[in-house]
């Protein structure tokens, strides 16, 4: 049993292919129930998470259906290690909740369970169903669009699996008897490392627009081709992500980018016309700066780096760099206007936080930060006196120097900089005075504004000292 579970994690397209005789193109788009059992799938209790399985043993015994369905299920079928578990059931929010007193009933638009272990949550959801022409409103709502406003009409298995969005997201494990429950043919997609939606692709672009992130995400991190057929209404259709709540926006926006994946993930959303969406001035800004582009690349990759070696990333910092190009543009107007450096910085930056919250709401515990990275690079060239000193003890001192370094790579600032302050943090106190003792030229960033007259500093009696 071990040996072939190595086999599979090794090449798992060809398992799953030996297993399923996943040869031919998925056929029909209505579920089509198949029962995978347990000595012909990979899935092992071991790999998942022992609250997960709480919840669902829990559930069964109170006489309730419950699977983990998903992106789990699916990870799992690939090799990897699953991370987030979620559990499908017959039982109302309001059964979970009785059932779990760390449990709370979270949303309206879609009532979810968040069932709490420590820093675990397991989202349980309610098997969904079809909405029929009687159903009140405070259950089932559509938009004049299509899209779906509140959906909280309950169903069967059956029902739920037809309302996923992704035939490789449609699959259910049953913990009783270690059953997968394939209903819309996903792991024949899984095999053929496909993105397929369930159902009338524009149809369920319209219920909601996130589903064309959702789509991107998934093509980016499992490294799957997107179905013609759910590819082709993302360029016409990318302008309803506009109607989506700029909070919302945030959070689908954390999953694009600190997943691991983010510049396959970016690539993808520009080639689907889904970036500009999210950063309109971002994107008007690469056909402008040569080093716009660069620059997003880098710092995306960098992002995927860390997270792959397990360090700390904050969206503060990608934040920074997404709006930067942005930033920029509009310093370098208000510059052209005659107004002086320093207070062109600091208005632009406010205007492009202003109509970013348009697209993506930003939580202030991520932008003050985030300015504070900007307002450090006109620090950062000013060396001379206690300056340096005082630069290297600011809080935000090391992500505002990552992101010099990040500039100076993509090519909108000159080399050298960077370098000075790398150097200057590995060397002692004594090297330190000699360096700054050695600055001839703090650069355009260290000088006087342009249009502005050095003033005196002022005495007790208002008079200037010269």
């Amino acid at each position: 049993m071990f040996k072939g579970f190595t086999r599979f994690l090794q090449r798992p397209g060809d398992r799953l292919k030996t297993l399923f005789n996943a040869t031919d193109a998925p056929e029909a788009t209505l579920p089509s129930l198949r029962v995978i059992p347990r000595d012909e799938h990979p899935v092992s209790r071991r790999q998942l998470s022992e609250n997960a399985l709480k919840v669902l043993y829990r559930l069964q015994s109170g006489g309730y259906q419950a699977y983990l369905v998903g992106g789990c299920i699916r990870d799992a079928l690939l090799g990897e290690r699953p991370k987030d578990f979620d559990v499908a059931t017959n039982a109302t929010p309001e059964q979970v909740r009785e059932l779990f007193r760390n449990a709370r009933i979270i949303g309206r638009r879609f009532r979810i369970v968040h069932v709490r272990f420590g820093r675990e949550v397991i989202e349980v959801t309610t098997f969904r169903g079809k909405p029929a022409d009687s159903t009140p409103s405070q259950h089932t709502q559509q938009s004049e669009d299509g899209m779906l406003l509140r959906d909280n009409v309950w169903g069967s298995i059956e029902e739920d699996a037809l309302r996923r969005d992704f035939t490789i997201n449609a699959l259910y494990y049953d913990v009783s008897d270690f059953t997968i429950h394939d209903w819309a043919h996903g792991v024949r997609d899984i095999e053929a490392r496909m993105i397929r939606l369930i159902g009338d692709p524009e149809t369920r672009y319209r219920e909601d627009p996130v589903r064309m992130l959702r789509a991107v995400r998934f093509a980016g991190k499992l490294d799957f081709d997107i179905e013609e057929a759910t590819a082709e209404p993302m360029y016409e259709l990318a302008p309803l992500l506009l109607q989506i709540p700029p909070a919302r926006m945030f959070e689908e926006v954390l999953k694009l980018f600190m997943s691991g994946y983010a510049l396959e993930t970016f690539h993808l959303l520009r080639e689907f016309g889904l970036f500009q969406m999210l950063f309109p001035e971002t994107e008007e800004s690469f056909a402008h700066y040569h080093w716009s582009m660069p620059l997003i690349e880098k710092a995306l990759a960098s992002t995927d780096d860390r997270i792959r070696d397990d360090k700390p990333v904050t969206p503060a910092f990608l934040y920074a760099a997404l709006l930067w190009p942005g930033v920029k543009a509009r310093t370098d107007q208000l510059i052209a206007s005659g107004m002086p450096d320093i207070p062109a910085a600091h208005q632009a930056a406010q205007q492009a936080i202003a109509r970013q919250l348009n697209h993506t709401s930003i939580p202030k515990r991520f932008s003050i930060p985030m300015r504070e990275i900007w307002d450090m690079q006109a620090k950062l060239p000013r060396r001379r006196g206690k300056r340096a000193f005082q630069t290297r003890e600011h809080p935000r001192f090391r992500a505002a120097y990552d992101f010099l370094l990040l500039r100076e790579f993509a090519g909108e600032v000159k080399p050298g900089l960077g370098k000075w302050w790398t150097d200057f943090q590995e060397v002692d106190s004594r090297a330190q005075v000699a360096m700054i003792e050695g600055v001839s030229d703090e650069g355009p960033a260290g000088s006087k504004p342009a249009g502005t007259k050095r003033r005196g500093k002022r005495r007790r009696n208002g008079r200037g000292q010269g």
